[in-house]
């Protein structure tokens, strides 16, 4: 048990979301889900990264004109369902100032808003 525990906290230290690994009571097959997922939302944040940082002037603009089809991309890459974007693209509207001049900030609300 000791060296599980050892493990543990050493592993979370070696990761950027640490808190995603569980405890060592869980179960090593819920353990190895979370670890999976974490590796499966690290690819998802890359691509939506990209596509933001590739296209931001574009979809900025998208954004103030209430969407566009540079935004759409971007909320297709983040995994934000369809029903929910109306809504997403006034909070973003409404939060433009942060947005504006960070790229990060967007990509890391645009996956939020993805889940």
């Amino acid at each position: 048990m000791r060296w599980l525990i050892i493990f543990t906290v050493l592993t979370s230290a070696c990761t950027q979301d640490g808190a995603q690994l569980g405890t060592p009571f869980m179960s090593p097959a819920s353990g190895a889900g979370t670890v999976f997922g974490s590796a499966a939302s690290a690819q998802r944040r890359g691509a939506v990264e990209i596509t933001v940082k590739a296209n931001f002037a574009d979809i900025i603009a998208d954004i103030r004109a209430g969407g566009g089809p540079i935004l759409s991309e971007a909320m297709d890459t983040a995994g934000i369902p369809p029903r929910d974007r109306p809504t997403r693209i006034i909070q973003l509207q409404s939060n433009m100032g942060l947005y504006q001049s960070n790229p990060g900030a967007l990509v890391s609300t645009l996956m939020v808003y993805g889940g």
